[in-house]
């Protein structure tokens, strides 16, 4: 019997359970900074030293950081389903867990790019990306995140996952920044829909979504055990 596809899109909430702090809970600032000034095209050229000791800093953040219940539940889901996980998260704690086909939408902290050709990509030796180490054309190697007015490369990929999908599940973001929250609009009339977050907006728009409004780490685990039964029930 086929495997039915499951697409999950993950953002911050479903770090956050893992101590990785997110700009939503702290006012749009990150460890003091506006978002702006760190997440931006504006802000690396107007001060890019600044910019990669902020994200030298979230690099060892992510490190020391290990996968929770939630993620961990998610790898259980690849024994009964097609499972593709489109995250809004950089910190690989996906593949931790044991995730295999995970795609990025805003990039991977493990990675540096040109900040001339975004086509160069390196891994990242070690912890930290150094002023004055540069790409083979000679310009400064940058973090390979999606900053905010940046395109996203990966969105098209996404979109054609997620209008595959039989059963969509969105854990920990708020919907609210785009392009990522438009995917939930490309799932097809059949697909079952699920919504877990700690905050939930009061949305019509929402629609024939099963919410739970709830920490990743309870929800998720409970919402992959009745799944696999339905598939054990199924089989």
């Amino acid at each position: 019997m086929e495997k039915k596809n499951i697409v999950v899109l993950t953002g911050a909430g479903i770090s956050a359970e893992s101590g990785i702090p997110t700009f939503r809970d702290a006012n749009g600032l990150w460890e003091g900074h506006d978002v702006m000034a760190v997440a931006s095209i504006e802000g690396w050229n107007k001060n890019p030293v600044l910019v990669q000791e902020f994200y030298n800093l979230r690099r060892k953040a992510a490190l020391a950081a290990q996968p929770n219940a939630a993620h961990l539940a998610l790898r259980q889901l690849e024994s009964a389903y097609q499972v593709t996980i489109i995250t809004q998260n950089v910190d690989l704690l996906h593949e931790r867990a044991g995730s295999t086909k995970i795609i990025h939408l805003h990039g991977r902290l493990d990675q540096s790019k040109s900040s001339l050709d975004d086509r160069l990509i390196y891994p990242i030796q070690g912890d930290e990306i150094k002023m004055g180490e540069l790409c083979e054309k000679g310009s400064q190697l940058r973090p390979n995140i999606v900053w905010f007015g940046e395109a996203v490369p990966e969105i098209e990929r996404a979109m054609l996952h997620v209008a595959e999908a039989d059963i969509l599940i969105i854990i920990g973001t708020s919907l609210q920044v785009y392009p990522a929250a438009g995917l939930r609009e490309f799932a097809p009339s059949h697909c079952r829909s699920f919504l877990i977050d700690k905050q939930i907006p009061n949305s019509t728009a929402l629609g024939r979504v099963q919410c739970f409004e709830q920490a990743a780490t309870v929800a998720v685990p409970n919402l992959v055990t009745q799944l696999l039964h339905e598939a054990s029930d199924k089989s």
